[in-house]
């Protein structure tokens, strides 16, 4: 497909405007006049309104396609939460608007809607207060491990290091380098959970937290969480939940009960709100009681006489962790879709949500070898080793499934399975969309045993099809300009 600058033909034009009715003015001073005709393309609205309808059409997107992708949780987002974002006394407010005195009634819709959030969010997951600004899951991360420091800080402890599972998300060892401590991995047994032999031999007073995941990045619940917490508890040590899996077990469990101590959420991934490309995204933090106190400033309160403000006045606060207040219009959206599911409907998201990756792990297991078989959460993970006896790898199955209409699935990841492929179909994808999923990771098997060499080819539809990554995450050209004419 052409770019738009090399659709251009000389004299076309997509737009007519009016004679100037200003006189022109011929006095300014040449150093600021353009010196060469601008390079706009010349063509007609018709040519730009096919261009860019042709280009949509080009993406992969939730809307259009299947979005399989692991860990990441590419959800349908339901279009009222789009409509109520938009909702003029919310996109049209200034974050400097007063909150008392002339003009603070502008702000108490918007902050009572920020404090029923986090009550919300309280009653779901079990903790005693949460904050809404961090702007993503790894921002809100980084929050709670520093939270964690000032916990420590605070008590006298010298703590030097977090204990994190070989399974992690990456951004859980950044998260607490970042806050200044060291990281300690401990591996996986062979269930595919963390190995509680290494863990004891890992935990001891210089302990200042584990971050863990669950149900972790293979979609295994560990039952032995709280054996975990109790030993993480004894050394004065800090539980921290990586809410990436929330999805998993929605309604069913929280983590406050389990024994954690402090967590994030993604909105953008549980509550349904856009996710991918960067942005846009939040990751609330919630916390139990011994951490409040150090929550971000400032944090939304409610008066004897019902008017809702912003708190400064926090001395053991971490301090700023964002400006104003998190991303406001991603709040709205998942208030709005936790207020129309309720309770029921929140449990059913979990509940459709393990489901349907059972269902995908029971279909494809006989073909494509399952890490760990056993019951599985909100997502499964296979091994493409058998296909690479042939030759065949995971990224050309991933490939193959560009050209069947489907989002490849997540590979590579978890790192603790060679040759993975992460499937987390969602609670929003139908049995016929399942299935569709399915029969076309069956033709890939089948092609793979059949022909392997013809899974290189993959895919053929795509204006760029297999490029050298490594070169291009070398060479980036993000400001690429064709010429006219």
């Amino acid at each position: 497909m052409k770019l738009i600058f090399e659709k251009t033909q000389s004299g076309r034009r997509g737009l007519s405007l009016p004679q100037s009715d200003v006189p022109e003015q011929k006095s300014m001073d040449s150093r600021y006049c353009r010196q060469e005709q601008l390079q706009w393309p010349e063509v007609t609205e018709l040519d730009v309104v096919r261009h860019f309808t042709h280009l949509s059409q080009r993406n992969f997107s939730v809307d259009a396609n299947l979005y399989p992708l692991g860990s990441c949780t590419m959800k349908y987002n339901p279009r009222f939460t789009e409509a109520l974002a938009a909702l003029p006394g919310f996109a049209g407010l200034h974050p400097l608007l007063p909150q008392l005195g002339r003009g603070y009634a502008l702000t108490q819709g918007a902050l009572q809607l920020l404090y029923e959030m986090e009550s919300l969010l309280c009653e779901i997951t079990g903790f005693d207060a949460f904050t809404l600004q961090p702007l993503a899951g790894a921002h809100g991360e980084l929050t709670g491990v520093m939270m964690m420091a000032a916990y420590h800080k605070a008590r006298g402890n010298h703590k030097t290091h977090i204990i994190i599972p070989d399974s992690a998300h990456g951004t859980n060892p950044a998260s607490a380098a970042i806050a200044g401590y060291q990281t300690v991995a401990v591996p996986s047994n062979s269930d595919g959970v963390l190995d509680m032999e290494r863990l004891r031999e890992a935990v001891n007073d210089q302990t200042a937290g584990m971050m863990l995941t669950c149900p972790n990045t293979v979609g295994i619940f560990n039952s032995n969480i709280d054996h975990i917490a109790r030993m993480i508890h004894e050394v004065d040590g800090i539980m921290y939940y990586d809410g990436a899996n929330l999805n998993a077990i929605l309604g069913r469990c929280r983590p406050g009960d389990l024994g954690f101590d402090v967590m994030h959420v993604n909105l953008h991934k549980t509550f349904a709100t856009p996710h991918g490309g960067g942005g846009p995204g939040a990751g609330p933090v919630g916390v139990a009681g011994k951490l409040v106190p150090y929550l971000p400033i400032s944090r939304v309160v409610k008066d004897e006489a019902g008017t809702f403000r912003l708190d400064y006045d926090e001395p053991d606060s971490i301090g700023y962790v964002a400006s104003f207040y998190g991303n406001f219009a991603v709040i709205v959206k998942a208030f709005a879709y936790i207020l129309l599911l309720g309770r029921d409907g929140l449990r059913q998201v979990g509940d459709h949500a393990v489901l349907n990756a059972n269902y995908v792990q029971a279909r494809l297991k006989g073909v494509f070898e399952a890490a760990y078989d056993r019951l599985c959460m909100h997502e499964c993970v296979f091994s493409a080793v058998r296909q690479m006896e042939q030759g065949v790898h995971a990224v050309d199955i991933a490939k193959f499934l560009i050209d069947q209409g489907i989002h490849p699935m997540t590979i590579y990841f978890p790192l603790i399975v060679k040759e993975a492929m992460m499937i987390e179909p969602t609670e929003t994808e139908s049995r016929e969309s399942l299935d569709f999923l399915i029969d076309a990771m069956l033709r890939a098997a089948a092609l793979a045993g059949a022909q392997p060499d013809a899974m290189a080819a993959y895919p053929k539809t795509m204006p760029i099809t297999r490029p050298d990554e490594v070169l291009a995450a070398k060479q980036m050209k993000v400001n690429y300009f064709a010429p006219c004419g």
